[in-house]
């Protein structure tokens, strides 16, 4: 059975990391706040492990979550959608982060490539320049962008009104 080691330390996970590369495996990281799992973030996480051979997730804390001023969000705390990440197979490490963009985990971690959903392009994805900047090839994973947790919770709301 694989299950994902949750890391919250980014120091721990770079070392994690750096033996890895050492050893030729290549490094994808991609992030989110998976509040609502659903088949897009399913799709996502397996097209970035196609990307390479390691995947880390960087998963939005809570308190990033409100700070993107969300009504309601997160919809379950961080420790319980880690949990629900660690079962999913394409996952090899968690770690958790409070910014509003992964700027400083691409930085620390130094990934080969930084995957990101179809929801956005290589030409807009907000830390471009940071990926860039450490050699790490942008990917563009996953189905088109027609499932969000947005719209699964406002159809949920309607056919309780």
């Amino acid at each position: 059975m694989h299950e994902a080691k949750i890391i919250l330390d980014h120091q721990k996970l770079r070392s994690i990391i750096s033996e890895h590369k050492k050893n030729g495996r290549t490094i994808v990281f991609t992030n989110g706040c998976f509040d609502l799992i659903h088949v897009g973030h399913i799709r996502c996480l397996k097209g970035a492990k196609e990307e390479g051979d390691i995947l880390v997730v960087g998963v939005n804390s809570d308190a990033s979550m409100k700070a993107l001023g969300k009504k309601g969000r997160p919809l379950m705390p961080e420790n319980e959608r880690l949990e629900i990440l660690s079962s999913i197979i394409y996952i090899d490490y968690l770690t958790v982060f409070s910014d509003p963009t992964v700027d400083k985990i691409l930085k620390t971690l130094e990934p080969n490539v930084f995957a990101k959903g179809t929801d956005y392009s290589v030409e807009n994805v907000p830390e471009r320049d940071t990926a860039l900047s450490i050699q790490a090839r942008i990917a563009i994973v996953g189905d088109p962008k027609d499932h969000s947790s947005t719209d699964y919770l406002t159809k949920i709301v309607r056919l309780f009104r």
